[in-house]
């Protein structure tokens, strides 16, 4: 049953590392009973080991699930402890990044930093609408301050383009970038940036809260700069909010897990 259930918190060999498209194949899947009575952690090495029932606890792929600091450790193991008589996996975002990091983002960790690093070449920030007047005011307001950190913290000059034409980055600007994601350490706080970039389609913004420039929130908000305003004129649809709440369940997950692992 553990094998089982772990198996279920991680991707198979040669899917993409996507927590989000994780919890839509998990809701597919008959979720398992809780097998255990209680989720600690233990310092060991250096690093906090999650135990179930005082057993260290192990992805997939067999490494041994412990964590760089006691936030992050106490952080997983709630995860654990909040289920009831079974296992959602679909509610435990922070347990589905931590072993896709361990077990994915560990081996791959030059090609998952590309990654991050091509959404700049397209990134959301950098493309902007002509009109109406008031999407475009909206965008400027929650995006050209994004546009300045990367220009100011990073040293990124990013060209502007409009509508879904594709404008080619600068060499220089993407080199920055590039630079400003290697300083990223690997696994964990990778795996997290690399969530972020994927929820927003921005690696501006990812990188923005990585650094504290930017908080969850208004990242999560200057993501659906396009989103929200379309609402203002046409009113919510309920399917919609709902996917939304859903991944902005991970992406507070991989926010808070960064920073637990980051000590901030």
């Amino acid at each position: 049953m553990r094998d089982d259930l772990f198996k279920a918190l991680l991707p198979t060999h040669g899917e993409p590392i996507d927590p989000v498209e994780m919890a839509r194949r998990d809701q597919r899947k008959a979720l398992p009973k809780r097998f255990y009575s209680r989720a600690t952690i233990e310092a060991r090495d250096g690093a906090f080991v999650l135990l179930l029932d005082d057993r260290p606890a192990r992805t997939p792929g067999r490494n041994l699930i412990a964590l760089p600091t006691e936030a992050a450790g106490l952080a997983l193991a709630a995860e654990w402890d909040a289920q009831i008589d079974i296992i959602d996996p679909a509610i435990m975002p922070i347990t589905r990044i931590v072993n896709s990091a361990l077990d994915g983002v560990s081996r791959e960790v030059e090609a998952v930093r590309a990654e991050v690093v091509r959404f700049a070449s397209s990134d959301l920030v950098c493309y902007r609408a002509a009109d109406p007047e008031g999407l475009a005011q909206s965008q400027a307001a929650l995006w050209d301050p994004v546009l300045d950190f990367a220009r100011n913290d990073l040293g990124a000059r990013l060209v502007l383009g409009e509508g879904i034409i594709h404008v080619e980055q600068p060499d220089h600007a993407m080199a920055a970038v590039s630079r400003a994601v290697e300083a990223v350490p690997a696994p964990i706080p990778l795996a997290c940036v690399h969530v972020i970039t994927t929820l927003t389609g921005s690696a501006l913004l990812a990188l923005a809260v990585a650094r504290g420039n930017m908080s969850a929130e208004a990242a999560w908000a200057a993501t659906h700069a396009d989103e929200d305003f379309q609402m203002r004129i046409w009113g919510a649809d309920a399917d919609a909010l709902a996917r939304r709440e859903r991944r902005w369940a991970e992406m507070q997950a991989a926010s808070r897990l960064f920073w637990a692992v980051q000590g901030g």
